[in-house]
């Protein structure tokens, strides 16, 4: 079945691009771009991965390596794991940077840290390159809808020619500032939903053992002061017991880990998502590390 919902695409000029990371976010995210008109070429670890790409989208390529993706390739979007397998597809003498033509813009979907947005912004600029970090929200729906909210840092210039493209994906494309704003943004993202789901799942714990019918108690509240997007999408399945949705607590993890590694760097105080992270650890201890990130009320039954 095809990953990739259907989307209305305004016209913008074809480009030639790469795309590295066909996992449940980076392979609808490619597709999108294939059929907004644009000419692309994917590479995944997985070979197997991008085949099954490939047949998806009939007419554009695959890769062996990152470096032979990027080559020729006006953009190279890339949606990989973390800060290691980010610098793998990037750097060294089969990365991407290798491959890229003088003028040609790097952009980063994954969350990642700070640090190596700066790091390879930093390195592209001794290669002529650009390098735009550019973390989503949105989850696995919004990646296969079209409609991921994109955060970016960088160079105002780099970033105005790539909106036009990457909106095949995204609702929003919002440029934050220098190199490292996107990442600093997607983290000030993972701190609100951190709290935003604790509360929700103490809420609706709290409700059940009050003997209250939660589906008609989420409905009222969902039209007053408390709503919010976790509940709207969230809320019922949490009542239900229910946790096969899109962003795991294990990717939670790792994101938590990011904000409170900047955290200890530019002295913020996060006590509460320092909390739920310990809260997070504690579902991944029962076994529920691919769990949807609702599964945080599983810690109060």
């Amino acid at each position: 079945m095809s990953q990739i919902a259907a989307k209305t695409y305004e016209a913008t000029t074809a480009r030639k691009v790469a795309f590295l990371g066909l996992g449940v976010m980076g392979y609808p995210m490619a597709g999108h771009l294939a059929r907004a008109g644009h000419r692309v070429t994917v590479y995944n670890r997985s070979a197997a991965k991008a085949a099954a790409w490939a047949a998806e989208c009939p007419g554009h390529a695959t890769a062996p390596t990152p470096r032979e993706a990027a080559a020729g390739a006006d953009m190279v979007f890339a949606c990989v794991g973390n800060d290691a397998d980010l610098r793998s597809v990037v750097l060294g003498p089969e990365g991407a940077f290798a491959g890229m033509k003088p003028g040609a813009i790097f952009v980063d979907h994954t969350t990642a840290s700070a640090e190596v947005a700066r790091e390879l912004y930093a390195e592209a600029q001794k290669l002529g390159l650009h390098f735009v970090d550019a973390p989503v929200s949105g989850g696995q729906a919004g990646a296969q809808n079209g409609m991921l909210t994109v955060m970016c840092g960088g160079e105002a210039a780099a970033f105005d020619n790539v909106k036009p493209v990457a909106m095949a994906f995204s609702r929003a494309f919002t440029l934050l500032g220098a190199s490292g704003a996107g990442q600093l943004a997607k983290m000030v993202n993972q701190i609100c939903i951190a709290g935003l789901v604790q509360g929700l799942s103490e809420a609706i714990a709290f409700g059940q053992q009050a003997g209250l019918d939660m589906h008609q108690v989420l409905d009222v509240i969902g039209k007053g002061a408390a709503q919010s997007w976790q509940l709207d999408n969230r809320g019922k399945t949490m009542a239900d017991d229910k946790f096969e949705f899109g962003f795991a607590v294990d990717w939670m993890r790792k994101d938590l880990g990011l904000v409170l590694d900047e955290a200890k760097r530019n002295g913020a105080r996060l006590p509460v998502t320092a909390l739920v992270d310990q809260f997070y650890a504690d579902v991944q201890k029962m076994g529920g590390g691919r769990w949807d990130t609702s599964s945080l009320i599983r810690r109060l039954r």
